[in-house]
């Protein structure tokens, strides 16, 4: 086994890579895409469900609650995960610059630092960041890496090809993981970390170190000032649309035809 790790001057390089990444990446994009959000046209209104959400989160279906509900789905929710996933894929060789590679269709090689073989390295950002037509590249990449070593008499054996994977754990994997860690293994999170480094907590200390930056982003102020102006149109836009009035109601439960016709073309009723 090997006992070999990476100095301290490359281990800062990778943190500061990737908190470098992460200020100009994601946490300016988040901030520009919350800030849009004061506008009510950013939102796809669901009149049936926006104030039972409201009032799940407030006991309270006021245009105040109801930004409040829209505002923290959209600038908490699933896509700001989607766009750190997109955006990571898009850096992860630049991250790991110190260890890029000539090989063609491979992004990084390094000298694992636990078995001390050298490791020709597909990096990928999460455990669900391929599809199955990416299955078929990596192996057709990894299978002409495997032509070149024997035309060249290369020691690489089929484990000295993997993908790595940034963060996630084994079980997290998707489908199309696990499909390729049958031919080429798959290293993920803690493990890719620690071969590349040799450090075996290494990949705490970097999402401790995405966690210091954090502390720079507080964001309860913004969310509150966008919450407050977002609350204004939609109280002007709940004035706008009671279009119903209860004389209306008790004509279409008498099942006018007519009285239906005229409130369809009223109201735009599709």
């Amino acid at each position: 086994m090997s006992q070999n790790k990476l100095n301290q001057k490359a281990l800062d390089e990778i943190i500061d890579n990737f908190r470098d990444f992460f200020k100009k990446e994601i946490a300016r994009n988040h901030i520009d895409n919350t800030v849009k959000l004061v506008r009510l046209k950013e939102f796809n209104l669901n009149p049936f469900l926006d104030k039972y959400k409201a009032r799940f989160l407030t006991g309270q279906d006021d245009a105040k609650s109801i930004a409040k509900a829209l505002v923290y789905a959209r600038a908490l929710g699933p896509s700001i995960n989607t766009s750190f996933g997109t955006q990571l894929q898009k850096y992860c060789s630049q991250i790991l610059k110190g260890f890029g590679s000539t090989t063609q269709g491979i992004d990084i090689e390094f000298i694992d630092m636990i078995d001390g073989r050298r490791k020709y390295c597909q990096i990928k950002a999460g455990p669900n960041t391929i599809n199955r037509d990416d299955v078929t590249t990596i192996k057709n990449h990894f299978d002409g890496v495997r032509n070149l070593a024997r035309t060249n008499n290369l020691d690489i054996g089929l484990n000295d090809l993997i993908v790595g994977v940034f963060y996630g754990t084994p079980n997290q994997l998707s489908n199309h993981f696990k499909s390729l860690d049958r031919d080429y293994p798959v290293i993920v999170g803690k493990d890719f970390w620690h071969r590349l480094t040799g450090h075996a907590n290494f990949y705490n200390i970097l999402g401790e170190a995405m966690g210091d930056i954090a502390l720079d982003y507080d964001g309860t102020e913004l969310l509150d000032e966008v919450i407050e102006q977002l609350a204004k149109e939609i109280e002007t836009d709940l004035q706008n649309t009671k279009k119903v009035s209860e004389e209306d109601i008790k004509q279409l439960n008498k099942g006018s035809l007519d009285k239906i016709r005229e409130l369809r073309e009223k109201y735009e009723i599709k």
